[in-house]
This record gives structure tokens, C-alpha cells and sequence, in this order.
């Protein structure tokens, strides 16, 4: 199991089109994968799991990854996350 912290850089935070994101490539993986925020603890691969964090602009989210490519899905999702989810955002 691999877990790594991540903050959220989107100005709006983790709304719809970001989790979409976020999920979509989750799903892509065999492992499995959680994210947490204080002590809530969400399937990725779940849109409404990932809605329910509430994760705003500056929150910090843990991964965790189980499975036989565990840190190829932490990393992913750790760099999703850096590139805003793919949306047009600058810092």
C-alpha cells in the first residue's frame, strides 16, 4: 500500500468537472484507491464519493493505493491534481 498527500489547487476546488476528472482516471487502474480528508475515507472511483469531500481550494487530500499498480495510480492522480484536473486554470 502506497499513501501520499495532495493539495487541491483549483480555485473552485474539487466540484464536478475536476472529480470527473479525478474518477475517469482512477477507474483506469486495478488498484484500489481512496482518498481522505479528515475522517472521511472515499472510494476515487466513486463521483459521489469524491463530491462528498467537499475538498476546497487549499485542502489537503491523502491517496491511498492498494494493488499491483499502486504507484503508478498514487502518481496519476497526484499529477492530475497539479495540472488543475485538466482545466484552464493558472496558480
Amino acid at each position: 500500500m502506497i499513501e501520499k498527500e495532495f493539495e487541491i489547487l483549483n480555485h473552485q476546488g474539487l466540484h464536478a468537472r475536476p472529480a470527473t476528472a479525478l474518477v475517469s482516471l482512477a477507474s483506469k487502474f486495478e488498484s484500489d484507491i481512496f482518498l481522505i480528508r479528515d475522517d472521511k475515507k472515499i472510494n476515487a472511483k466513486s463521483i459521489l464519493g469524491v463530491l462528498v469531500l467537499a475538498a476546497e481550494h487549499g485542502c489537503k487530500l491523502k491517496i491511498q493505493a492498494s494493488g499491483v499498480d499502486e504507484k503508478a495510480a498514487a502518481e496519476a492522480i497526484i499529477e492530475l491534481s497539479k495540472n488543475h484536473f485538466g482545466m484552464d486554470e493558472k496558480d
